[in-house]
C-alpha cells in the first residue's frame, strides 16, 4: 500500500534520517509542528511501513570491521526453490550486510563487512559450501568515499 506523503512528512523523514535519536521536541521544532501533531504523523509513517525501524549507524573502523567486499554471484539456477535456499543460506551469514538480486551479467550482489582478509576467507568458504554457484567474484573496497547516505526525498 502506497501512502500519500506531503512536504511535512518528507521533512520528518529527512530529519529522522539525519538523526533518528533526536527528541520528539527537537523533531517537532525542526519540522514546525506541535509535539502532538508530529507524534501522530510519526506514528502514521510507522504504521504504514514507510518507517521500518530506527537504527544506529556505527563506525565500523572503530569496531575493527575494516574490510568491505562486494561479491558478485552468477548461478545457473533460477527456480523459486533454489532462490529460497540461497536466500536462507546467505541470510545466515552475519557478515553479509546487504544482499540484492540484480540484472545484468551477474545474478546477485552481496556487500560483506568483515575484519580482515582471513575473516573474509572464512565468509567466502561458508558462502560457497553446500550450494552450487557458477561464479563468485570479489571486489575489495579501498576507501569508503561516502557510506550510509540518506535516501534522497
Amino acid at each position: 500500500m502506497k501512502i500519500k506523503l506531503d512536504q511535512i512528512d518528507y521533512h520528518i523523514l529527512e530529519e529522522l534520517q539525519r538523526d533518528s535519536a533526536q527528541s520528539q521536541r527537537a523533531l517537532s521544532d525542526r519540522v514546525g509542528l506541535s509535539q502532538n501533531a508530529c507524534w501522530r504523523r510519526l506514528k502514521a509513517l510507522e504504521a504504514s511501513g514507510v518507517i521500518r525501524n530506527r537504527t544506529v549507524v556505527l563506525d565500523r573502523t572503530q569496531l575493527g570491521v575494516g574490510l568491505i567486499v562486494f561479491v558478485m554471484v552468477k548461478t545457473r539456477h533460477h527456480s523459486a526453490d533454489w532462490l529460497k535456499q540461497f536466500r536462507n543460506h546467505v541470510s545466515s551469514i552475519p557478515d553479509v550486510i546487504d544482499f540484492f538480486r540484480i540484472g545484468g551479467e551477474y545474478d546477485y550482489l552481496l556487500k560483506i563487512a568483515t575484519r580482515d582478509m582471513a575473516s573474509y576467507d572464512r565468509v567466502y568458504k561458508r558462502l560457497i559450501e553446500g550450494i552450487e554457484l557458477e561464479t563468485v567474484t570479489s571486489y575489495f573496497a579501498m576507501e569508503a568515499i561516502e557510506e550510509q547516505r540518506p535516501l534522497p526525498l
